[in-house]
């Protein structure tokens, strides 16, 4: 058997992110881990952990870093929620950063939302109803 386990971002500042993907987005921080001699931290966060077969974000913050440019070559990470209009709503009301506001997909019906993460990543809101047929 095989599964994505986890999705890996260089963060500037841990515990900012942390804070964003926990208080603001609802996960759970599962485990941390140091590594001093090569100067990085890790954080794991998701909705539950890799073992029940959730896949989960790492979080990588190295110590010496505080800003990564994001290239071209990344486009976002999706969530599935129940009520993305909600979900903007709590968002934005933890202070969280609205992108694109909730709503059908031009030329679909697809609704879909996008945030921002405290180091500019773009995280795809979409719908439950509608999340496993695609954005059509």
């Amino acid at each position: 058997m095989s599964q994505i386990l986890h999705t890996m971002i260089r963060v500037a500042n841990l515990e900012t992110s942390i804070d964003f993907y926990t208080r603001v987005l609802g996960m759970k921080l599962l485990r941390t881990s140091e590594n001093p001699e090569y100067r990085y931290s890790l954080a794991f966060v998701g909705y539950g952990e890799e073992a029940s077969g959730n896949a989960v974000i790492e979080l990588t913050w190295n110590w010496d870093t505080d800003s990564y440019d994001l290239g071209t070559g990344f486009g976002h990470i999706a969530l599935g929620m129940a009520d993305i209009y909600r979900a903007c709503d709590d968002i934005a009301a933890a202070g969280g950063k609205i992108t694109r506001a909730p709503g059908p997909v031009a030329g679909g019906t697809t609704e879909i939302a996008f945030v921002q993460d405290p180091d500019g990543y773009k995280i795809e809101l979409i719908q439950m109803k509608s999340a496993m047929k695609g954005l059509g």
